[in-house]
């Protein structure tokens, strides 16, 4: 029960958890029995109306709704078939991850975090990961299973595809929560990047990823200017997402405390640009190879002015199917590449304050001003005459003033005597 007080408190907001343990430690002071059962019955009813407030339900049962359609649509298919058995599993693994890491990430991370689009990045990762079970379900249907060697590396590819889809769902989920002080600026320009770097890299590719673009609108090289933006956004997007978040950043805390934050920001900046624009470019393009046989106005859209038979529409589909698995290429190396050039990008800004902050550190340097008076030297001999015989050139000490020797006061009065 202990244990189970210190999980359970866990799950309520952190302004109500003090009273949710004090309940629990309250328990063992009433008498065992009957009555100290319906205390602790009562802490978990105070627990579970603290925990699931009305909008945590909607948004539950808005997922299970959405989930429900997921298995709906994807569970069909002919028993023992490599591609039903596939789609079976990834969509049930898929709800499962979906389910319980949120209750992982509060446990380590704390809630969500307050701002907009943090809740919007999660929402989207929940969307895009059942959408490309079902888009992924369709093609599957249409690859005729291989058997052998070839198998064994298709099971370990789709085991491999899940666990990359944990990985993402699992880093959304950690940049959005509260404990993981990510800040708004480095969501914002991180997210950005990502969806300007998805949507170019589904206009190069958006019927699977080879070595030449699949953009049937610009065929040859009408396509060049757009894969070069391509490459533009993909090396360039995470160093400049990474400079500019560590750049705007300005937390609390001592100089290396706010240093090791900058470096904070500026991998997490470059992890959303190239992770969201991966996430991006595999969902709608194998959407979109997964439609292409199905949609009359997505051909018409894809292939302007053409009329194709059901042969070549069936060809192109086979071909499109085939090079979707390209995808899982971009969902495994754009996120280390982001968090690499991220990284990158915010080390630029080290030489950069540097060079803008003054040699003694106290901020920009500014104008240049008049020189300051220099100090006055000190009087030979602390101020007594030089020599005995400096009288007879002038009064070189008044009789008043301090330091002058009685000898030579008598030696000015006579000389001053009328």
């Amino acid at each position: 029960m202990s244990r189970f007080s210190r999980a359970a408190a866990r799950l309520v907001p952190a302004g109500r958890r003090a009273w949710v343990e004090a309940v629990w430690a309250e328990a063992h002071e009433v008498p065992p029995g009957v009555r100290r059962l319906a205390w602790l019955a009562g802490g978990v009813q105070m627990i579970a109306r603290e925990a699931l407030v009305p909008r945590s339900i909607g948004r539950w049962l808005l997922f299970a709704a959405a989930a429900a359609v997921t298995v709906r649509v994807t569970w069909p298919g002919a028993p023992g078939r490599f591609a039903t058995a596939v789609s079976r599993i990834d969509v049930v693994t898929a709800v499962l991850l979906l389910a319980g890491l949120p209750w992982l990430a509060r446990w380590f991370l704390g809630p969500a975090s307050n701002y907009r689009l943090a809740r919007f990045l999660r929402v989207g990762a929940y969307a895009a990961v059942l959408a490309l079970m079902v888009a992924k379900a369709s093609v599957l249907r249409g690859v005729p299973a291989e058997t052998g060697p070839a198998l064994q590396f298709d099971w370990f590819s789709q085991i491999v595809f899940l666990v990359v889809m944990a990985g993402y769902v699992a880093a959304t989920l950690a940049v959005a929560a509260r404990r993981s002080r990510v800040a708004p600026a480095t969501l914002a320009i991180g997210t950005g990047a990502g969806i300007t770097l998805g949507a170019v890299m589904y206009a190069v590719a958006p019927l699977g990823l080879s070595n030449d673009a699949t953009e049937p609108w610009l065929p040859g090289s009408d396509i060049d200017l757009v894969v070069l933006l391509a490459w533009v956004l993909l090396l360039g997007g995470p160093v400049a997402a990474g400079l500019v978040a560590g750049w705007c950043y300005s937390g609390p805390g001592n100089p290396g405390q706010i240093a090791n934050a900058k470096i904070w920001q500026g991998g997490v900046a470059g992890l959303l640009a190239t992770g969201v624009g991966a996430l991006i470019v595999t969902v709608l393009g194998t959407g979109t190879v997964a439609l292409m046989p199905r949609a009359a106005w997505l051909r018409h859209l894809l292939y302007p002015g053409q009329h194709l038979l059901a042969a070549a529409v069936l060809s192109q589909d086979f071909t499109a199917s085939n090079r979707v698995g390209g995808y899982g290429l971009v969902l495994v190396a754009f996120p280390v590449i982001g968090v690499v050039l991220g990284l990158f990008g915010v080390a630029l800004t080290a030489p950069m304050a540097r060079s803008g902050s003054s040699p003694g550190g106290g901020g920009p340097p500014g104008p240049a001003g008049p020189p300051g008076p220099e100090p006055v030297p000190d009087p030979p001999d602390g101020g007594r005459l030089a020599d005995a015989g400096a009288a007879a050139d002038g009064p070189a000490v008044l009789p008043g003033r301090p330091g002058a020797s009685a000898r030579d006061r008598r030696e000015i009065a006579a000389l001053t005597a009328p």
